[in-house]
């Protein structure tokens, strides 16, 4: 094991970095029909060229860097708060209040102090300029190609990439893009601008940690553009709450301000040019509601009012098509006809190619471009249309600058029209399949239509493809541990596949596309002008990534028949010496498969990687509801592909409230995408609005996103569910209070903790128990408690207890909530040898996450929150596994199969066995 360990950190240590906060700039507002020309006194397209001084329009602020010796782990590592008196008295309280007694707990723990009271000297602000680019106008290779963010689970909106040799633009960036990059092999660190076509959480959500990526690589982290509508500031402004010194996003909104009475409804008669350069001039045209046609039945989720509805825009209304125009591709230069016309071979020659006059060597003449140039062929045009509502779409229809991209009825080209050659929907089927929708797509002509709006034909197609094998392999060893996620067959995924058949007949129809993962449409060079399915991944069968798996392993055969027989025979488990050592608790007497199941949406730390996404534990209890413990960037995706597309809207429908742990982004911003589906899942039907528990930090977040889309949702600081909390300090309670709805009055904090109580009650819960925990300022861990019951025999059993670490360092306090888990939850980032890094980023190591449940009494322990240096699974010692299990992602643990937890990681070690540790933070 030691030499091992030695190879692993050998293997991984060149490549490890570290993860900073940053804070988004603050947008600058265009005034109406403004467009950055070559008439301004800094041209945007010169500056793009020559970045000698800060960008137009752009803000800057300082972002930090660690110097560490481990660089890779939590992206958001820095706490938020400051407060360090408060954090140092919390740990007190901790060990009685005795400041001996802390010191005493440090040393034996370990525990880093100044990063946990939010003070790491090592920061020192930096600017960070734009990156340089050598443009080349010529561009050998250019492209667009989709980046299925939530293709195959219809969580989030897809991505697109407009690729050239030296400069790469991405169109949205939902939850998902960052892993779905990484496994591909798509370098987002060559990305320069980034444009949002809404600005939501569909589109959105995965822009917080791919910022932070970006600002964790190399020794300076990367500079990028941010686009979108003038909305664009309350993104950025909910953003400032988790990432906080960032000086690498540089933000560009466009269009009127919200609020304005320039955003009441009105057509914009010239797109907003934003990129002007060698290569590409990219424009924006806006789009927003128009409901004069609206019937009340569509409008019946607004409030009531006795005032006459008004065409009045809220932020988040606004939706962008975007106009991407490669310059024209000059005529072949004719040698022959230079030589007649007295030109002399040389710079003139170039000259002439770049479209300059020159004077003839021979002959007393000018000689123009067109004397000796062939004629121009007219740039290749994209345009990328996101039109999410029939009420924007009647908006569209009175756009008149994309009048000079039609054609005629016949076909033909206008006069000064220009050809489009391909158009990539991102508008929603329910919007794209309406008659006058298709009669307007048929206005381009010839132009390829891509239709990328959640097309049903990618649901069977996995778009993480290594996590979707790792889950078909882990699911033949142990289906009840690991249920089969439903990814090859559309039964399984909830949806019909009549549906599927004549939505494949409109396309055919229509001469339509359908959107696949990495289809590209080729733009240059002009031979290859058209699609490109060459990299379009294959559809692989789950009986043919066992046939494979059997063949590389043979042995996994009888390790899958052991871990059935394990589970299935209770007879011969009872004469098994690890349960006469280990009494199963009084609280598993007559449990039920309908009483709780634990299923691991996210086991890695820090960013998401090809096998473990980011932090998220799904409590299912089944007809009583559910619970969420942290919420880490892709959990809704997590959630579809582990329940199907519809029992996952059902498992929204019934999620009574949702705990964080802290501020770190990898444990929070799967939160909103997930809130506003639950929103949309039961408008217009009576329901409560979603609990969610977290730090007092989070509610910032919260608030800012309210201004965007309501969440319909109310919020409670973790700290009144302490025990401090619930035992009614309201000098404490007084310090938070519920996020405040647009349109609704906030109930007070006491009145939000009594909704709680009432739905942990309806959940069969007798309590939910935040303490205090050693990561960051306002860490904390958690501990559900069910409520007791009655037996067959009038019998009165205890309920169970599971206990989630959050991040941490090992502390009393979790020890003590800990005390009689039926299943303790705990973070293990590092390996055993690893201890002073752990110390380093205050978290825990395999070891001491097994030693505070052994402390604890804990029944059964689950490792979880993984370096991601280790892709699969993590080194640990299996002389002290004798009640713990590593977690994989999309485990599933029921209550009734707790017991043999731990039996049945030695059968999951043979998929192992040759395994490498890999950094795969590099792949970004």
């Amino acid at each position: 094991m030691p030499q091992t360990t030695n190879l692993r950190l050998l293997l991984s240590s060149a490549n490890h970095r570290y993860r900073l906060p940053l804070s988004a700039a603050s947008s600058f507002h265009l005034p109406q029909n403004f467009s950055f020309s070559a008439s301004l006194p800094f041209p945007l397209k010169t500056h793009l060229r020559n970045r000698k001084s800060p960008p137009l329009f752009a803000t800057f602020s300082s972002y930090s860097k660690k110097q560490h010796s481990s660089k890779n782990e939590n992206r958001n590592s820095r706490p938020f708060s400051r407060n360090k008196s408060s954090l140092r008295e919390t740990v007190k309280k901790m060990d009685g209040g005795s400041e001996k007694g802390m010191e005493e707990r440090e040393r034996s723990a370990g525990f880093n102090r100044k990063r946990a009271e939010g003070r790491d000297e090592s920061d020192r602000p930096k600017k960070l300029q734009l990156k340089v680019r050598t443009l080349n106008p010529a561009n050998t290779i250019a492209y667009v190609q989709i980046l299925g963010t939530g293709m195959d689970t219809q969580d989030t909106s897809p991505a697109v990439l407009l690729f050239f040799d030296k400069q790469r633009f991405i169109f949205n960036a939902g939850e998902g893009l960052q892993r779905f990059c990484t496994e591909h092999k798509i370098k987002l660190s060559k990305i320069d601008h980034i444009f949002l076509s809404r600005v939501c959480s569909e589109t959105a959500g995965g822009l917080p940690g791919l910022l932070l990526t970006l600002a964790g690589m190399g020794d300076e982290g990367m500079s990028v553009n941010m686009w979108g509508p003038s909305d664009l500031k309350y993104l950025l402004d909910a953003m400032k709450s988790f990432i906080p010194n960032a000086a690498m996003v540089h933000t560009r909104s466009f269009g009127p301000s919200p609020g304005s009475p320039s955003m009441v409804l009105q057509s914009l008669d010239n797109p907003f040019v934003l990129i002007d350069d060698e290569v590409v001039r990219i424009s924006a045209v806006l789009l927003r509601p128009n409901n004069e046609e609206v019937s009340q039945g569509e409008n019946s989720h607004k409030p009531s009012s006795p005032e006459p509805v008004t065409n009045a825009t809220k932020p988040g209304d606004l939706s962008v098509i975007y106009i991407c125009e490669l310059p024209e591709i000059k005529g072949k230069f004719d040698p022959k006809k230079a030589a007649a016309l007295g030109l002399r071979p040389g710079p003139k020659y170039r000259e002439l190619q770049l479209g300059n006059p020159v004077q003839s060597d021979s002959q007393d003449i000018m000689v123009y471009p067109s004397d000796v140039m062939g004629p121009s062929v007219p740039g290749p045009i994209v345009l990328l249309v996101d039109c999410p509502t029939l009420s924007h779409f009647r908006d569209l229809l009175t756009v008149q600058c994309l009048t000079s991209y039609y054609v005629d009825t016949a076909n033909e080209v206008i006069e000064g029209s220009k050809i489009v050659n391909c158009v990539i929907h991102l508008t929603p089927l329910s919007v794209a399949r309406t008659d006058d929708y298709q009669m307007w797509m048929s206005k381009f002509g010839a132009a390829e239509h891509i239709m990328a709006g959640h097309e049903m034909k990618n649901i069977q197609v996995p778009i993480l493809k290594a996590s979707a094998r790792l889950a078909a392999r882990l699911n033949y060893l142990s289906p009840q541990f690991f249920p089969s996620p439903g990814f090859w067959t559309l039964p399984n995924m909830g949806l019909p596949s009549e549906t599927q058949a004549s939505h494949e007949d409109l396309l055919l129809k229509n001469k339509q596309i359908s959107a696949e993962n990495l289809l590209k449409f080729h733009l240059r060079p002009l031979a290859n002008l058209g699609l490109d399915k060459s990299s379009i991944p294959n559809l692989s069968s789950q009986s043919e990534i066992i046939q494979e798996l059997l063949s590389e392993i043979p042995e996994a055969r009888d390790a899958s028949e052991n871990a059935t027989r394990l589970l299935s025979d209770c007879a011969s488990m009872i004469e098994e010496p690890w349960l006469l050592e280990d009494a199963v608790p009084s609280c598993l007497e007559d449990i039920t498969r309908e009483d709780m199941e634990i299923v691991l949406l996210g086991t890695g730390s820090s960013q998401p990687s090809k096998y473990r996404n980011v932090s998220s534990i799904f409590i299912n209890l089944f007809s009583k509801g559910s619970i969420l413990l942290d919420c880490g960037e892709g959990s809704l995706g997590q959630l579809k592909r582990r329940f199907g597309v519809q029992g996952a809207d059902e498992a929204i429908r019934g999620l009574k409230c949702i705990w964080i742990s802290h501020i770190h982004a990898d444990h929070h911003t799967g939160l909103a995408r997930i809130l506003a589906l639950r929103r949309d899942l039961l408008k217009g039907s009576p329901h409560e609005p979603a609990l969610v528990v977290g730090p007092r930090q989070l509610k910032r977040f919260l608030d800012a996103y309210q201004r965007l889309e309501d969440l319909d949702m109310q919020f409670l600081d973790c700290y009144h569910t302490t025990e401090a909390g619930l035992n009614g300090d309201s000098s404490l309670i007084a310090r938070g209070s519920p996020v405040r709805s647009y349109l609704k009055k906030p109930p007070s904090p006491t009145q939000v903790l009594d909704s709680l109580k009432k739905v942990l009650g309806e959940a069969g819960l007798e309590a939910l128990v935040s303490f205090p925990v050693v990561h960051c300022p306002q860490a904390y861990g958690v501990a559900l408690q069910a409520a007791s019951r009655i037996n067959s025999v009038g019998k009165t059993i205890p309920g169970w207890k599971v206990v989630y670490s959050g991040d941490t360092r090992p502390c009393p306090e979790l020890v003590r909530a800990s005390h009689g888990a039926t299943v303790l939850i705990h973070e293990a980032t590092f390996e055993d040898a690893m201890k002073d890094e752990a110390v380093a980023r205050n978290h825990s190591t395999t070891m001491e996450a097994v030693d505070v449940g052994d402390s604890a009494g804990a029944y059964r322990i689950i490792l979880t929150h993984f370096s991601q240096r280790y892709p699969k699974i993590p080194v640990f010692d299996e002389t002290h596994m004798h009640k713990t299990c590593i977690a994989f992602d999309m485990m599933s643990v029921n209550l009734a199969d707790v017991h043999a937890l731990p039996r049945v990681l030695p059968y999951l070690k043979v998929l192992f066995k040759d395994e490498m540790i890999v950094d795969e933070s590099e792949d970004v």
